[in-house]
């Protein structure tokens, strides 16, 4: 039996937050978002990315930290990697990328966890699913989602062009009318002990089920 991994969560209030230069989106809508990556799976092949979740503690509930882009849509910090690239490596960069300062001295340190989810985009459409359908042999995106273990004191700094949202887990669960992405809770997949300081999230490896809503616009 594997043990459970331990993720310390602190509040928010430990942690300061500030801005930097906006980082555009490259597509300004859905359809061309998906006629780009179909231009990319014809020059690289299957595209890979990863995303981390970022857990903080506010009023004794864990939050996740979310990216609100534009007033409807909200995404986990992350994105495509390079070909070849390493995946720890490749989220800790994006995970610099969208939310660490520009300046050295600055830069948060990123502890990446364990992988919790995996995601396939089957075809060039908007749905994803937590497995790849047998019949499809030839995926177009495989999205993988890690733990990320935050210190007690980090400062963050955040595109003007986004907002940076603490969403409680409860608020997000079975809530696709509301948020665009979402967190799925299969049987007993995450258990949640909140303690005074820190709280503990312990998460049995290969039942977690913590990913995208099915139909997911990016």
């Amino acid at each position: 039996m594997v043990a459970p991994q331990v993720v310390n969560t602190y509040p928010l209030s430990s942690y300061t937050f500030g801005t930097k230069e906006p980082k555009m989106e490259k597509d300004t809508s859905v359809a061309e978002r998906l006629a780009r990556m179909k231009v990319n799976y014809m020059k690289e092949g299957v595209r890979t990315s990863v995303e981390g979740i970022l857990l903080v503690q506010e009023h004794n509930h864990p939050h996740i930290l979310l990216l609100q882009i534009g007033n409807t849509f909200c995404k986990l910090p992350g994105g495509r990697l390079k070909p070849g690239e390493n995946e720890i490596e490749g989220l800790k960069r994006k995970l610099s990328s969208k939310l660490a300062a520009n300046s050295p001295g600055l830069q948060p340190d990123w502890q990446i966890g364990e992988c919790v989810a995996q995601w396939w985009r089957p075809n060039f459409e908007t749905i994803m699913y937590p497995y790849c359908p047998p019949h499809i042999t030839k995926p177009k995106e495989c999205k993988k989602l890690y733990l990320v273990h935050l210190s007690e004191r980090e400062y963050f700094a955040v595109p003007k062009n986004l907002k940076l949202l603490a969403v409680p887990l409860f608020e997000l669960y079975d809530n696709v009318q509301v948020w665009t992405c979402y967190i799925n809770y299969p049987a007993a997949a995450i258990e949640i002990s909140v303690q005074h300081d820190p709280a503990i999230i312990s998460t049995e490896t290969g039942s977690v089920g913590l990913g995208w809503k099915m139909e997911s616009e990016w």
